[in-house]
């Protein structure tokens, strides 16, 4: 018996991405090593392999392992947005609490650049809000201080590094979706194609442009995975068919919405599928048993098992799969620098709204505090102002000059382990306050549907969302 068990990486430094994909795609049949089946391939023979298998018999599988890193810089957060919209794909980008903004980085999109009075429009509202923003930043820096002070042992710059993220929080709120950033991004070439045929069919100059330089890049690494990644009609036509169509029922003016967060669907008997499936796993018998013996149990005796899927989870513990089998719809209203922080969790399904300033803004409690507040709502009223003369021309590129500040609505679907997830991270300290909300007040819609498993979801128990509300949130909304 031959145990000789190895276990090694490939040199990505001397190996192509396409090669390694073709060296673990050979192993299905091949009883050589990955090195030795490696040792025999050249560029060219695993490009006619993709062409063949990948491209010609549609085994796209293979191309997800073939990896790349991508770095892209200088693009707006509205472009960051179809950029990271892959699900499997690792994405890191310029953080808005961590750094700040100069005032000339914004992007002006093609769309507006040959009307002369819509650039001056345009250029003009992005100053003023960025040069609000810079004016902001140590007056709100100031007010944090009063609470925050520096420490005894503390440097200058080690305080306002501990205290950076506090008061950049409150003024990212300013900076509009034209900001520009920074991301860096791991994503195997099967999402990579995707990726850019999205990026190619959307209706923004600067998302279509950064898809043909993503490809160009690309192309230098994996030129077989990724040259049929084109336009597609699919994707352009049903955003005009369900354009046309959403737009019959849409009144001129938006309904008041009587909820900012309302949970609008969930499964049957959610809670004994989850417990049933669990037994499932470890037991022997066919579903349906576990499902019987689970339906008659007493609450207790289910909240026994409920306790056994979360009593031994550690922080950073993932809890078991089953609990996928449930799914919860939310429809939200929420400040676009908190979805820029949702449209993270990328293993449920999020539908957002176009960006625009048709839904009211945020105004944090402490932009009041430090005396701003009349100059906050004027800023945010001329950059609606801007964004209606905008959007009567283009509406896609009228959402560049939105601040974070903005409500905007999104659909989201998730099963009840991401749930897990979403809680534990966004509901912690030091989260930012917009999240912690969301996540506070999503839990609760889960514990008043679900006495059982809404008491055991990871939840920081320091606060709640009408706690947060009244504390962060200015009134006039």
């Amino acid at each position: 018996m031959n145990e000789s068990r190895r276990v090694y990486l490939l040199n990505y430094q001397s190996l192509s991405p396409e090669t390694i994909a073709v060296t673990f795609a050979k192993t299905s049949r091949s009883p050589e090593t990955f090195r030795e089946i490696a040792a025999g391939l050249t560029d060219e023979k695993s490009a006619d392999f993709h062409e063949k298998w990948v491209v010609g018999y549609g085994h796209a599988s293979v191309a997800e392992h073939a990896v790349l890193h991508i770095a892209v810089e200088n693009i707006s957060r509205l472009a960051v947005e179809p950029l990271e919209s892959s699900r499997l794909a690792s994405y890191t980008e310029k953080s808005t609490r961590y750094q700040k903004w100069d005032k000339d980085q914004y992007h002006i999109p093609t769309e507006i650049k040959e009307d002369a009075s819509l650039l001056k429009l345009y250029t003009s509202t992005s100053n003023m809000l960025f040069q609000t923003y810079a004016n902001f930043l140590p007056k709100v820096r100031k007010q944090i201080a009063k609470t925050d002070p520096q420490r005894p042992e503390e440097t200058e710059e080690e305080w306002d590094r501990r205290i950076r993220s506090k008061y950049a929080d409150v003024c990212r709120f300013l900076l509009p979706a034209a900001s520009l950033a920074n991301v860096g991004v791991t994503i195997n070439a099967r999402n990579l194609e995707h990726s850019i045929q999205k990026m190619l069919s959307h209706p923004l100059a600067e998302v279509r442009i950064l898809g043909t330089e993503i490809k160009s890049v690309a192309t230098e690494h994996v030129p077989t995975l990724v040259k049929y990644a084109n336009e597609t009609p699919y994707l352009k036509k049903s955003r005009m068919n369900f354009l046309s169509r959403s737009s019959e029922f849409d009144s001129s003016t938006s309904p008041p919405t009587s909820d900012w967060c309302r949970l609008t669907s969930y499964p049957n008997q959610y809670e004994d599928k989850i417990l049933a499936a669990c037994l499932f796993r470890f037991g022997s018998q066919p579903y349906e048993t576990y499902q019987q013996v689970v339906e008659n149990m007493k609450f207790e005796q289910k909240a026994q098992l409920g306790g056994m899927l979360f009593e031994n989870l550690q922080k950073y513990d993932i809890p078991l799969r089953e609990l996928e089998h449930a799914n919860f719809t939310y429809e939200l209203l929420l400040d676009q620098g908190a979805y820029f922080e949702l449209k993270r969790h990328r293993m449920m399904t999020q539908t957002p709204q176009m960006l625009t300033c048709n839904e009211g803004f945020a105004v944090p409690k402490i932009i009041a505090a430090a005396g701003l507040e009349k100059e906050y709502h004027s800023v945010m009223q001329s950059a609606a102002s801007a964004y209606k003369s905008l959007a009567q021309v283009n509406p896609w590129a009228a959402a560049y000059i939105v601040p974070n500040a903005y409500n905007r609505r999104v659909l989201l679907t998730l099963n009840l382990r991401a749930f897990d997830h979403l809680l534990a991270l966004r509901s912690a300290p030091n989260a930012h306050f917009s999240i912690r909300r969301m996540a506070q007040r999503m839990a609760e819609e889960i514990r008043q549907h679900s006495p059982l498993f809404g008491a055991l979801l990871r939840v920081s128990p320091s606060e709640t969302w009408q706690s947060i509300e009244e504390g962060y949130f200015s009134k006039t909304r």
